[in-house]
């Protein structure tokens, strides 16, 4: 039996994955966390082999999960489920260990075969990131938040629906001198010259979802 955590704050989310893992004989949901700190306590707590987690948590971001998850649990294998399309996050999450990417319009059908080919100890690649990777591979252009770092994309986001610097410091545990210094990298590494600039293109690149 393949024993599952669910990590999204959303409960009709974590429901619906519930539903759709049921249609599955060999898969069984162990236990369920909404945020960053308890989906840590569960994985010390429970025997599981698969965690399918959101990147959007409300204390601290999924990628940052998926990375302390797999520090601390190095064989558990790590999806991740999001409403953000695989050319934002996909390939940050698969360097960064793991198992999948896909998105939460995922029928039944591919969310059980993504847990299957994880709890194996392979990864599942849908046919779209097969094809970023080969871009990558080919040294195609890149959009300009690839340049980004992990932290770095999320202080943008931040920053392109208005909040202010102090308010991005408290969302993410950090002093207003470091999100100061984020948001000067961001316009250097983007072209950028002011925060109108990136809401205009975190907008039309889909980031704000």
């Amino acid at each position: 039996m393949i024993r599952v955590m669910l990590v999204d704050d959303h409960l009709i989310v974590r429901s619906g994955v519930r539903l759709m893992l049921g249609t599955a004989d060999d898969i069984t949901v162990a236990c369920e966390a909404e945020t960053v700190r308890d989906a840590l306590l569960q994985a010390e707590k429970e025997e599981i082999d698969v965690a399918i987690i959101d990147i959007a948590l409300p204390d601290r971001s999924g990628l940052e999960l998926l990375k302390l998850l797999k520090a601390r649990k190095p064989k558990l294998a790590v999806l991740v489920l999001s409403m953000y399309a695989e050319d934002i996050y996909a390939v940050r999450a698969l360097r960064a260990g793991a198992s999948g990417y896909l998105t939460k319009n995922s029928p039944a059908p591919i969310i059980v075969a993504a847990v299957h080919k994880a709890a194996a100890g392979g990864k599942y690649i849908t046919p779209t990131l097969v094809e970023k990777f080969a871009d990558l591979l080919v040294g195609e252009e890149q959009p300009a938040h690839e340049r980004l770092s992990d932290r770095e994309l999320e202080v943008l986001k931040h920053i392109a629906v208005g909040s202010s610097l102090v308010r991005i410091a408290e969302m993410l545990n950090l002093s207003p001198h470091t999100v100061t210094t984020y948001r000067a990298r961001i316009l250097e590494k983007m072209g950028l010259s002011s925060n109108v600039e990136i809401a205009r293109y975190a907008f039309e690149n889909d980031l704000l979802l």
